[in-house]
């Protein structure tokens, strides 16, 4: 076999392969003998009809794409190797001579790994932003302990009030005609909620358990039964009982339930700590990231549209599991926001484009700097990794794959070249207030998985190349 590379464009490269025609034919034989089990020949049983009586009757071209097949992948491969090219897309082969006795003349066409021309990586610019801790965050970080230790207790000899939970019997009717959806016994309704059309919970607050009383509502204008929008009904309703929610004294005792601390106040600083903990994460992320952008714009190369379209699909899969760990499914979320999977994925596009440019840059310069990771180096990502899903690390060690180290040593790799850009910066530090946040993925999926329930409430890696060849119902009372 002979073969013969050349680059025809920035990030294309087409190889052209010549295989003597005895090693074509060797093939032809593993393609017959494969093949001759499934082939009909009158007269012959299957599998014991000549190969040449098989290719009169139907032509030597039907052996030609498992020959193809067993002579293709190692060829392929050895070429890629010793040529040092690295591919990132199937290639396109197209076969140009072809046939017994004869040899076997293809060119497979592929986009490789971009050269990347590097601008400047040294001597940048950044902001390390250190915005102070506020009340309120402390107090929604805390809002997580005392939600464990609140508990609830029923409601007694006061009348009910907006924030209880009462549990009541309801019969809703129009005319004096109960009707369809308007009646539950032992329903729990959170006073205050909004769970129920507008003015129903209100006149529920005041009753004491034990009471019955006629409510009179009226639904609205663009209620979902149309037979129910915009009329006046009547609700016999009855409370079975109700409970409230008693939180905690933020005192020492509730220190020592919910930690380790002995005093409030104790704890309190230790959630402020853990707090700025938190904040240096993030700043050091976000600088990290404001520094490594700026040497991604500093570079130049030609992406080719097979590697951004491979990270696209990745982002898309990723936002569906995130999907999926939070109960929802993509077909409502697209549902929900009018968007299709094309256009969804098209909106990935330049980010896709970014984070392959980005993993391009840091290879380069690493490659430039000669940087390389030890072995220490794996295994220092590794803890960290380790710890972060909570698993031991010997244990979590153990079961990593070839690939997964490999993947380990990368990251290392990256994190010494953005050690490398980042001690090389001019650094400053901002203490003050910033009104971008970075956007929380969980709590924009929680919030498009409520408003989907509530819409629901009023509605009830290797492929095979291409090769061508050529001769040279929800209750009324809710709203």
């Amino acid at each position: 076999m002979s073969y013969q590379s050349e680059k025809i464009s920035g990030n294309q490269y087409k190889i052209s392969f010549t295989v003597p025609a005895e090693e074509f034919d060797a093939a032809m034989q593993k393609a017959y003998l494969k093949n001759r089990g499934r082939i009909n020949v009158p007269g012959f049983r299957k599998g014991k009809a000549p190969r040449k009586l098989i290719e009169n009757m139907y032509g030597e071209a039907i052996f030609y794409d498992d020959a193809f097949d067993l002579i293709f992948p190692d060829l392929y491969d050895e070429a890629v190797e010793k040529d040092d090219l690295f591919p990132v897309d199937q290639p396109s082969v197209e076969v140009d001579q072809i046939g017994s006795g004869q040899e076997l003349q293809f060119t497979a066409t592929v986009y490789v790994k971009p050269d990347i021309t590097l601008g400047d990586y040294k001597g940048l610019k950044g902001t390390r932003h250190l915005h102070p801790i506020t009340q309120e965050e402390i107090d929604h970080r805390m809002s997580h302990d005392i939600q464990k230790m609140t508990v609830s207790e029923d409601v007694e000899g006061r009348p009910l009030q907006e924030g209880d939970t009462a549990n009541i019997n309801y019969l809703g009717t129009l005319d004096g005609v109960p009707f369809e959806g308007g009646q539950a016994d032992g329903h729990d309704l959170k006073l205050g909620s909004g769970a129920f059309i507008p003015g129903f919970e209100e006149q529920v607050v005041g009753m004491n358990v034990g009471d019955e009383k006629t409510i009179t509502v009226t639904f609205p204008e663009q209620y979902h039964a149309e037979n129910l929008a915009g009329k006046e009904v009547q609700f016999a309703v009855k409370v079975n009982g109700a409970s409230h929610e008693v939180a905690p004294e933020l005192d020492d005792d509730f220190a020592q339930d919910v930690s380790e601390h002995k005093t409030f106040e104790e704890y309190r600083a230790a959630l402020v700590k853990e707090l700025e903990e938190r904040r240096d994460k993030q700043a050091e992320s976000g600088l990290e990231n404001e520094l490594i952008q700026q040497a991604v714009d500093a570079a130049d190369g030609d992406i080719p549209e097979a590697m951004i379209n491979r990270q696209v699909d990745r982002m898309f899969m990723n936002m569906k599991m995130q999907m999926v760990y939070s109960g929802m499914r993509m077909e409502d979320y697209l549902m929900y926001t009018n968007t299709t999977e094309e256009e969804l994925k098209e909106r990935f596009r330049d980010d896709a484009r970014n984070n392959v440019k980005t993993d391009l840059v840091l290879e380069a310069i690493a490659k430039l700097e000669g940087i390389e990771a030890t072995q220490e180096d794996v295994d220092a990502q590794v803890e960290e990794y380790a710890k972060e899903i909570n698993q031991d690390v010997a244990a979590y060690k153990a079961t990593l794959s070839d690939n997964q180290k490999e993947a380990f040593k990368d990251l290392a790799v990256t994190r010494k070249v953005v050690a490398l850009i980042k001690d090389s910066a001019d650094i400053d530090v901002h203490e003050g207030s910033h009104d971008d946040e970075p956007i929380d993925v969980q709590e924009v999926l929680e919030q498009v998985s409520g408003a989907l329930e509530e819409k629901e409430e009023t509605t009830e890696e290797k492929k095979p190349a291409k090769k061508t060849r050529k001769k040279k119902d929800e209750e009324p009372t809710e709203g």
